[in-house]
């Protein structure tokens, strides 16, 4: 036997010996390395037969002692990132640069900080749980949810048996939690999880309704065919159309919509242009003045209105402009904000669709984004977008013919807008408004999801959480103001229904409210609380699927997905707090801020549009692209040399705070997929909290 155990040492030990290269401690490397055989531990060092090969065991030691300094390098790199961003909060925080000091919002603070000081006790008093449940942790009290120790509780609690203090007061936090605080916690847990379920089910049916449109190829088809501009009017369909610009302060984008426009391919007598401008800034406004009366030299028909007094924001703005006296001659209006760049066909595409369709009153593009790359902020915002239009909005056109006008990048019929009482200032969503209270007078809609607007997304999280802000809270009050008018409306009962349940309830509602709720506020106490339970399946398999669905329209996005998980998540307390203000009326819920633009437009985009010779304007001087090349260059400089800063955002970090302390608890309890989901979704607020998503603001 011995031979042929020879034999078989011999042949294993082919290979090249561990070859250890070192510059210095930080720079070293291995080239090869054998693992020890059966034979090493059944012959000592000395006694290894003749033939065999004696194990260097300072191969070894060389080898743990690197692994080890590998080890210790990681986790020095670990602690240097964790210093540099406690650098990072501790700069922020000392200038002074927070949500709470921020003077752009009209807010009260009182009514501000009223949210912030819930979360924050919520976050003191899992501290304090967190410690004391790790004290009995170490005392014996091992409480997981599948197994509560109940004949050690029963021991305990026995009046006979000797105890301690400590064990004394914990057995009797753990009786009032058994009756007072699970029973209405997962009372109010299944609560949420029906709300859940019955949004996810929503959100399913939209997405069967888009596929049952996809695979039967159905859109809407105009009853006249496009006519090209060169052979005259002809028997083509070209009726007065008046386009409406209105911005606000808004330096950076107006010379790409207003060049975008007045390239727009229509009759020259059938379109008049209005540039509505409420900038309050005289830089700003005379640069938009010289824009405008530079495209009137080129032979464009374009109107500038300024407005002193910006009464009602963007709807007291297109009020004003709809009451002037020439407006009568005018059929259509279509209205582009000042971020949005129309190709020149989109009126050749949108109109015909109102020929011999005397009940259409509104036809509305889809949304393109010329910085859907930007950073991963635009790349998040997108997913959200492209299933707004791509699901919800083409599946209501096509079934409902309602949905929800985007407030720009559609065209009005002007009786539409006459006869369901014009442009009203009461709340923050004028868009919003106008389409349901023309739905209630029985005008119907139609999405066009194969016509493409260029606009900007927000890149900075402040931008963005202002703009979400006021998207959430504008619903709530138009809700509470036409609840009565839509009782009271001759329309369909199902149409009410769908109204006042989907439209409103479960997609305006009913999703800021539990998402927040459920993840933010019952998951981590479920923690503290072990009695009161949530699946699994709720807390990661039917928000992954949920997810999977909202991706499918971006399908580029798909590496996103579980950013887009967390990032979703998160931005929930900035819409449930928006929510609330507009339900209940606070302060805030008529705040409105104009969403800030970066000017993303590049240089080959004004190219192609002065180069581009409008057939409606031939002989017609170009704009000076120079000069738009000049003033493009200024606007730069001057925007580089303001200082940048990141604010931090108090609510955010208390939840991050709060979901992580809910972590380590459901250490304790040996919950695994429970406590992943807690860490990263702390993470996600400590990151979003910290402004380190998007792009800085000024």
């Amino acid at each position: 036997m011995a031979p042929s155990l020879y034999w078989w040492a011999k042949e294993t030990h082919r290979g090249t010996p561990v070859v250890v290269k070192m510059d210095n401690p930080n720079n070293w490397s291995m080239v090869e390395l054998e693992s020890p055989s059966d034979e090493d531990f059944i012959y000592p060092n000395d006694a290894v037969p003749k033939g065999g090969r004696n194990k260097n065991a300072k191969q070894l030691t060389w080898v743990l002692l690197l692994k080890a300094h590998k080890a210790a390098g990681c986790l020095t790199s670990i602690a240097a990132a964790f210093l540099s961003l406690a650098a990072i909060v501790r700069r922020r925080v000392a200038s002074g640069r927070t949500d709470c000091t921020d003077t752009s919002s009209t807010e009260n603070p009182t009514v501000k900080s009223r949210f912030y000081g819930c979360i924050k006790a919520f976050l003191w008093l899992s501290l304090i749980l967190l410690c004391f449940e790790m004290a009995a942790y170490f005392r014996g009290w091992h409480f997981g949810t599948p197994d509560l120790q109940l004949q050690h509780l029963y021991t305990l609690t026995n009046p006979f048996v000797v105890k301690g203090l400590f064990d004394s007061l914990y057995s009797k936090w753990v009786l009032i939690r058994i009756e007072y605080l699970a029973p209405p916690l997962q009372f109010l847990a299944n609560a949420c999880i029906i709300l859940f379920l019955i949004q996810s089910l929503d959100r399913l049916i939209l997405c069967l309704g888009c596929f049952w449109i996809k695979l039967r190829k159905i859109k809407p088809v105009p009853k006249q065919s496009l006519v090209d501009l060169e052979s005259g009017d002809g028997d083509g369909y070209f009726p007065m159309v008046l386009v409406q610009i209105p911005m606000c302060n808004e330096k950076e984008v107006y010379q790409q919509s207003i060049a975008a426009v007045c390239n727009l391919d229509w009759p020259k007598g059938k379109l008049l242009i209005q540039v509505l401008d409420d900038s309050d800034d005289p830089i700003t406004v005379s640069l938009i003045k010289d824009e405008v009366h530079k495209w009137q030299q080129n032979g464009a028909n374009i109107l500038y209105r300024h407005r002193v007094i910006r009464e009602g924001y963007k709807a007291g703005n297109l009020k004003s402009a709809m009451n002037c006296s020439y407006v009568k001659d005018y059929e259509f209006v279509a209205i582009f904000d000042a971020d949005f760049q129309p190709n020149p066909d989109f009126l050749m595409r949108t109109v015909p669709h109102f020929k011999d369709n005397e009940e259409l009153g509104l036809v509305q593009a889809r949304w393109s984004f010329v910085n859907k790359d930007e950073n991963l902020l635009t790349r998040l915002q997108l997913i959200n977008l492209a299933f707004h239009f791509e699901v919800e909005q083409q599946v209501n056109g096509i079934f409902l013919n309602f949905f929800g006008f985007n407030g720009t990048a559609g065209v009005w019929r002007i009786k539409a807008l006459e006869e369901s009482g014009g442009w009203l200032e009461r709340t923050t969503v004028e868009d919003m408004d106008i389409a349901v209270r023309a739905h209630l007078h029985g005008w119907k809609f139609i999405f066009l999801n194969d016509v493409e607007c260029q606009c900007e997304l927000p890149e900075s999280y402040e931008a963005y959480r202002k703009q979400q802000h006021r998207w959430h809270s504008g619903p709530m009050q138009l809700f509470r103001l036409c609840l009565p008018a839509i009782i009271r409306s001759k329309i369909s009962i199902w149409k009410k229904a769908n109204m006042i349940f989907l439209f409103f309830l479960l997609r305006k509602l009913i999703l800021p409210f539990y998402s927040f709720t459920l993840f933010c506020i019952i998951l981590p106490m479920t923690m503290f609380i072990p009695e009161a339970t949530l699946p699994s399946w709720v807390v990661c398999y039917v928000p992954a699927t949920m997810s999977f669905l909202n991706i499918l329209p971006a399908p580029k996005s798909f590496p996103f997905i579980v950013p887009y998980l967390l990032f979703e998540n998160t931005m929930s307390v900035t819409k449930f707090n928006a929510m609330i203000s507009g339900l209940f009326q606070l302060g805030s819920a008529y705040e409105w801020v104009v969403t800030k633009k970066s000017g993303r437009s590049s240089e080959g985009d004004l190219i192609s549009l002065v180069d581009r010779e409008p057939k409606h304007q031939r002989g017609s001087s170009e704009p000076n692209l120079e000069e738009m090349r000049e003033e493009i260059k200024q606007q730069e400089q001057r925007a580089s040399k303001k200082k940048k800063h990141n604010r931090i955002y108090t609510k955010e970090l208390a939840l991050a705070f709060l979901l992580l302390t809910a972590s380590a608890r459901s250490l304790l309890s040996a919950q695994g997929i429970h406590f992943y989901f807690l860490l990263f979704q702390g993470i996600s607020f400590l990151l979003v909290g910290l402004d380190l998503i998007g792009e800085q603001v000024v």
